[in-house]
């Protein structure tokens, strides 16, 4: 497995969730035992050496991967979750995204002060959701790390948006309108 052979399991669909939208459904990636050991190893290698205290993951996709790779590090798996989904008591952030807005949620103890945390999710289209999820790390005294994707979605500017936020940004995959 490589690169390219992950990028070629990605399944675009055309006008959904509404038209315009090319979604790039990671789904195949889960489904194929190679995709998923590939993305969790490759993860893995990136944090283990980086003294990382807690690997999150945002709301769902996120949840897939992320979860593998705190589990194979031994660390705790923080989740970020949709508005009112998480049942103790939470700090939540607003967000924009490629199709709308929406808000996302940690439990406040989550993390630690001074807890060195990576977030993840399954792509970076606009940056929003994972600004927004820096922003609960912060808000409870936890560092981010760097904020992750397997794929980055670059004519949307959110890596950049990212970035110019402070905040460190990788990712293993991305892809062009044209694409």
């Amino acid at each position: 497995m490589n690169l390219a052979e992950l990028k070629s399991h990605v399944r675009t669909i055309p006008d959904w969730p509404e038209k315009g939208v090319r979604f790039r459904d990671v789904t195949p990636l889960f489904q194929t035992p190679e995709c998923l050991r590939f993305i969790v190893d490759a993860f893995c290698r990136r944090y283990e050496p980086l003294g990382i205290d807690g690997i999150a993951g945002v709301d769902a996709r996120g949840f897939v991967f992320a979860g593998a790779v705190a589990n194979e590090l031994g660390l705790p798996f923080i989740l970020i979750r949709k508005k009112g989904k998480l049942p103790f008591h939470t700090v939540s952030a607003a967000y924009s995204k490629e199709y709308g807005t929406d808000t996302i949620e940690i439990h406040v103890d989550s993390a630690r002060k001074g807890d060195r945390i990576a977030i993840l999710d399954d792509l970076i289209a606009t940056g929003g959701t994972l600004l927004g999820a820096s922003k609960l790390f912060q808000r409870i005294g936890a560092e981010v790390v760097e904020v992750s994707a397997i794929i980055d979605l670059p004519e949307l500017n959110g890596s950049s948006l990212l970035r110019a936020n402070g905040l460190k940004v990788m990712h293993l995959i991305s892809f062009t309108e044209s694409e």
